[in-house]
């Protein structure tokens, strides 16, 4: 059996027990004499081939769940507006884009329990250990791969989340600053137009006919129309610039000059045919510039947050300066400080000890009433906005730091989870969806839920920006070196059996001192009585 092992052709291996023997059905060739380092790159790829599956799967369902989070969260914003599929798909791939920070990490502690756990199950794990390879040394391509991918990320999280922030957050802006669709329900005022509030009875099951129409018409400040008609043709001009009403046997009262007036022009004129056109400009999709958001945190790489974070550091480095540069010019000395005129002063008395003293009694109060005022108004204005001004750049700063820690969380949040991951798998020795998917999803919403607690308290100012930030992986470091080493001793961390036989042992021991309690009893008494 050892031979077997040593000398495998590790290509697809199966595993067989038969009661307490574990028999592998493997490719031996004697004439080839294979050599254990051969075996060994196959085994590589095997536990490589065995994780990438897995992890592809589960990376695309979880962006596809976080998608569809998106679409439920903005629905109202996307629905009935008239967007065309090119915007809604393009709107799409940068949300996907910045949801993989989220994604990555669950697929990899996912994928890796997933690996470990169909190993375990069926006894793959338990060969390799008895042919002389360790867990660590089978984990090795893994931890390698997981290193590639922690690279990846944050070049992701350097160069392609920022561009896709700018793009997709710009274009989400303007989705949700376009009016909706020119969409008139009967019985109910539709205000979407500037200057206008129309009302039909009722719709023609065409679309196009409408019937007891009513228009308040303000677009002009110097008057107020009032439109009604029996009945009307709505249509939209070839260009769908223009929405024409095209009424039917009514009337149009209007009120010319301003409502405050006392005499009003009220003109009254009947129709047997009006055409009113209305300008659709307003429902279009615009863009805005792109430029405009370019200087939000979220929009920088590393280099940028740096240069950005240097630049709020100097401003915050001397508040006292700012403050009295907004200051002193409320001051009138202030225009003679540059003149030289103290060199030239008059010397005061030597029994004047106080500058206050030498203004006269006439005048003394008038001053002191001046001081007073400049104190209460413009300075304590002027402190106000300079407070308002340090709390903005220092929250400023505290985002612009929590951004630039944030491109390394994610890297070293992939390797711990797969650290996470790998162990646990090999310990519950449960493949499937089942049992991984339940102590992916419990790990990762403890990761997920430790991060966002960070991050608040962070952007509160309540921790330091690196201390929230990293606050997830401090408690999931510990979490996976425990994991690693109970499964590198075999632990029986998750064995059902392990926890009855301990339960077993407890009860038992339970029982044996309730039955010896009172032989204890009796000779505690023959003790005192002695």
């Amino acid at each position: 059996m050892a031979k077997a092992l040593n000398l495998l052709w590790i290509r697809d291996l199966s595993f067989y027990d038969f009661g307490d023997i574990l028999v592998c059905d493997c490719f031996y060739k004697d004439e080839a004499k294979i050599k254990i380092g051969a075996g060994m790159k196959k085994l590589d790829k095997l536990i490589i081939k065995a994780f990438l599956g897995p992890f592809v799967v589960t990376f695309f369902i979880t962006l596809f769940v976080l998608i569809m989070q998106f679409l439920w969260k903005y629905i109202d914003d996307l629905v009935g507006k008239g967007l065309e599929m090119g915007i809604i798909l393009k709107l799409l791939g940068y949300m996907s884009t910045q949801m993989v920070p989220l994604a990555l990490p669950l697929a990899i502690l996912l994928s890796s329990i997933m690996t470990f756990g169909n190993l375990g199950e069926n006894f793959e794990l338990v060969a390799l250990k008895s042919a002389g390879i360790s867990l660590m040394r089978f984990m090795q391509p893994l931890i390698i791969l997981s290193g590639c991918i922690a690279i990846l990320a944050f070049l992701f999280s350097n160069y392609v989340i920022p561009w896709a922030n700018l793009h997709g957050d710009s274009l989400l802006y303007d989705i949700r600053n376009l009016k909706h669709g020119f969409n008139i329900k009967p019985g109910v005022f539709f205000n979407e137009l500037e200057g206008y509030a129309i009302r039909v009875g009722d719709k023609a099951p065409d679309g196009k006919t409408i019937y007891h129409v009513v228009i308040y018409d303000r677009s002009v400040s110097t008057s107020d129309k009032l439109i009604l008609a029996e009945k009307g043709i709505m249509e939209q001009s070839p260009n769908k610039r223009y929405v024409i009403f095209t009424l039917f046997n009514g009337w149009e009262y209007e009120e010319r000059g301003f409502r405050p007036a006392v005499s009003n022009d009220f003109v009254r004129v009947h129709f047997h045919r009006f055409q009113k056109i209305f300008d659709l400009s307003s429902f279009a999709f615009t863009r805005t510039p792109i430029q405009l958001f370019a200087g939000s945190y979220q929009m920088l790489n590393v280099k940028q947050l740096n240069q950005a974070i240097d630049s709020i550091g100097l401003q915050l480095d001397d508040p006292g300066r700012r403050v009295k540069a907004e200051i002193t010019p409320h001051y009138a000395f202030y225009a003679w400080k540059d003149t030289g005129w103290l060199a030239h002063a008059v010397p005061l008395p030597a029994h004047v000890h106080h500058f206050i003293e030498t203004i006269p009694d006439s005048v003394l109060s008038y001053v002191l009433q001046r001081i007073q005022m400049n104190i209460e108004q413009d300075d304590n204005m002027v402190l106000q906005i300079a407070a308002q001004n340090y709390k903005d750049l220092s929250d400023s700063i505290r985002k612009h730091k929590i951004e630039w820690h944030r491109k390394f969380t994610l890297s070293f949040a992939c390797m711990v989870l797969f650290l996470i991951g790998a162990p646990l798998g090999s310990i519950i020795r449960k493949g499937g969806l089942g049992t991984p998917l339940v102590f992916a999803v419990g790990f990762f919403v403890v990761y997920n839920v430790i991060s966002t607690i960070g991050e608040k308290l962070a952007r509160n100012g309540v921790v330091a920006p690196w201390l929230g930030m990293w606050l997830a992986t401090m408690v999931l470091v510990p979490i996976a070196v425990f994991l690693v080493y109970k499964a590198l001793n075999d632990s029986q961390l998750f064995n059902k059996e392990f926890y009855y036989r301990l339960g077993k042992q407890m009860r038992t021991s339970i029982r044996r001192f309730v039955r010896w309690m009172p032989l204890f009893k009796r000779f505690s008494l023959m003790n005192r009585n002695e």
